[in-house]
């Protein structure tokens, strides 16, 4: 009867104290955003990262179109944005998205950069409570006026297509 209860103890008690354990630790997601000082559509050298800018994390289920969870995140002076989010979103497709940003003379969001898909879920694998969401960004209202030389070695101009 004892060799039966330590066998059951190890089948069953013992990953559910483990799985409980990983269950009750926040995800912390983070990104960067960025202003885009050639509106190019990506990231370069001259590319300069924001301080200030809001970024809402939004969930929605898989079935509807109805928001499950939402938080919001501001940059730092480096342009990195972090939240934690304490329950597990795998019913639910989450995106980063851009809200606004201080700078006014970089203030509109960059179609196709302004959010990303964000896994907050440990049914896939995964075993860090880190996640990353791609980079986002706005566009520069006035391009720098070096730019033709930045995108040059990009490959990017008229003259070069």
């Amino acid at each position: 009867m004892s060799r039966f209860l330590v066998v059951l103890l190890a089948v069953c008690v013992v990953p559910a104290m483990v799985s409980a354990r990983l269950v009750s630790e926040p995800f912390h997601l983070q990104g960067y955003v960025y202003c885009d000082t050639c509106r190019c559509g990506y990231e370069t050298d001259a590319t300069e990262y924001m301080d200030g800018a809001t970024v809402r994390i939004e969930c929605r289920g898989k079935d509807s179109d109805k928001i499950t969870f939402t938080t919001e995140a501001e940059t730092g002076q480096d342009g990195r944005w972090s939240v934690d989010v304490a329950s597990d979103r795998g019913d639910d497709i989450c995106d980063a998205v851009l809200v606004k940003s201080k700078n006014s003379e970089c203030a509109t969001p960059n179609a196709g950069r302004d959010r990303a898909r964000v896994i907050l879920t440990r049914n896939n694998g995964m075993t860090s409570n880190i996640r990353y969401a791609n980079n986002m960004g706005f566009l520069k209202r006035t391009p720098l006026a070096n730019c033709h030389q930045i995108l040059q070695k990009y490959q990017e101009t008229e003259e070069d297509i």
